[in-house]
């Protein structure tokens, strides 16, 4: 069961109630959740293929001015040309839905088709930083894409909580 003051907290981020949260995946150094693991359906079993979905208002603020700077790009382009990256970011893919399949098996779901999408176009394609990152923060060390824009964000929760989170508190 998730902590009713974490399902507050990230309520206020996204400033809507949060559906089919199955977990809090990842904390901010602020100690808010940041990262929440969602069931693969929703509760009237419409399909919710983001196992992790990326809460922080400052951190999705950010990932958005890396993502307008042309960073996904670039990826793309390094997807296409280094194999060992291309297996890696397989490799990502195969884990998010192994265990987006997990989880529907511990929520008595149905599992989504094997042929849906896992996240931010992984396998072939790299395109939402948000998903990716949520992953990588999820699971540290799972996601290279995810990762690499980590490593380029600025310390988003250095100003302490984030505005929305306090202002539901």
């Amino acid at each position: 069961m998730v902590d009713p003051a974490d399902l507050a907290a990230v309520e206020a981020q996204l400033g809507r109630p949060p559906r089919g949260v199955r977990a809090v995946a990842h904390r901010c150094p602020c100690g808010l959740p940041d990262v929440v693991e969602s069931a693969p359906r929703l509760p009237d079993g419409s399909p919710f293929p983001t196992l992790f979905y990326l809460t922080c208002p400052r951190a999705a603020s950010a990932i958005g001015t890396l993502e307008s700077s042309g960073l996904m790009r670039r990826m793309q382009a390094r997807l296409a040309e280094d194999p060992d990256l291309a297996a890696a970011y397989r490799a990502a893919h195969e884990d998010y839905v192994a265990r987006r399949d997990k989880a529907a098996e511990e929520e008595g779901l149905e599992p989504l088709p094997r042929d849906m999408q896992s996240a931010g176009g992984m396998p072939e394609r790299v395109k939402c930083l948000h998903a990716l990152v949520g992953h990588e923060l999820a699971v540290p060390g799972a996601n290279p894409f995810g990762r690499e824009a980590l490593d380029a964000l600025p310390d988003w929760w250095a100003d302490g909580p984030c505005v929305c989170a306090e202002e539901g508190s």
